[in-house]
């Protein structure tokens, strides 16, 4: 896997690009190759191959255990279960940067299981990709009654976050939700979103969200990368 002699970008950047690549497609999920390793790949020099890890073991996304060898360092999401919280909030608690990309957004029917859910035969449907740092963490589908949703189809949905048009532009009062976790893998339609491999293992997340008045306001079906995403919870022993 050569890198290109004949462009203006640094062997060094090249190689953490591809490096970095590597890491948040899973390619390299623990432990990436040796300097030797990384020199024979890539046809570069040992420097080039220095530079390029100095770079990514300063942004904290390797980490180099002498007489062990170098691994990968990225932290996972963390997602408290028992707070009401959206993902672009969940990822900024983190230090890092929420994103997302519209990729699917039309007033569909719906299939029995989620008429049961909500109670409506048809609904606005949203998908889109999220993002932290730029990474493509997972893939998020939501379903709203139709009235909600013809007015969050008017923002930009690449940069709001659902959750604050909810309650600050549309003056929805979400009270609680319902939550199921399930572990997945990853469809062929996805794969390609997400840029991972077929059947890659995912995390599965059903929300269902509803009004002050107990009435339906969201269902989110949602897929998330297992390395890179978790769900926590503290649990207290109740007095015997």
């Amino acid at each position: 896997m050569p890198l290109d002699y004949t462009n203006s970008i640094p062997l060094h950047i090249q190689l953490k690009r591809e490096i970095e690549n590597k890491i948040f497609t899973g390619y390299y999920i623990h432990k990436i190759p040796s300097e030797r390793e990384l020199m024979d790949d890539f046809h570069v020099s040992r420097s080039t191959v220095r530079e390029a890890i100095g770079l990514l073991e300063r942004e904290g996304i390797i980490e180099k255990k002498r007489g062990i060898g170098t691994f990968v360092s990225v932290k996972p999401i963390d997602d408290w279960l028992g707070n009401l919280s959206s993902t672009s909030e969940t990822i900024e608690r983190m230090g890092m940067e929420p994103g997302a990309e519209l990729i699917d957004s039309k007033i569909i029917n719906l299939k029995h299981d989620i008429q049961k859910k909500t109670g409506l035969q048809r609904a606005y449907f949203f998908k889109r990709i999220r993002f932290a740092n730029h990474i493509p963490i997972g893939i998020e589908s939501h379903y709203y009654p139709i009235d909600i949703g013809q007015e969050l189809v008017k923002y930009d949905l690449n940069k709001e976050a659902l959750y604050d048009l909810l309650e600050r532009q549309l003056g929805v009062k979400t009270f609680e939700a319902e939550q199921v976790i399930k572990s997945t893998t990853l469809s062929s339609e996805d794969s390609k979103l997400m840029n991972l491999p077929l059947n890659s293992n995912m995390l599965y997340a059903e929300r269902l969200l509803k009004d002050v008045n107990g009435k339906f306001v969201e269902l989110e079906n949602a897929i998330y990368r297992s390395d890179m995403y978790s769900f926590k919870i503290k649990l207290s022993r109740k007095n015997m």
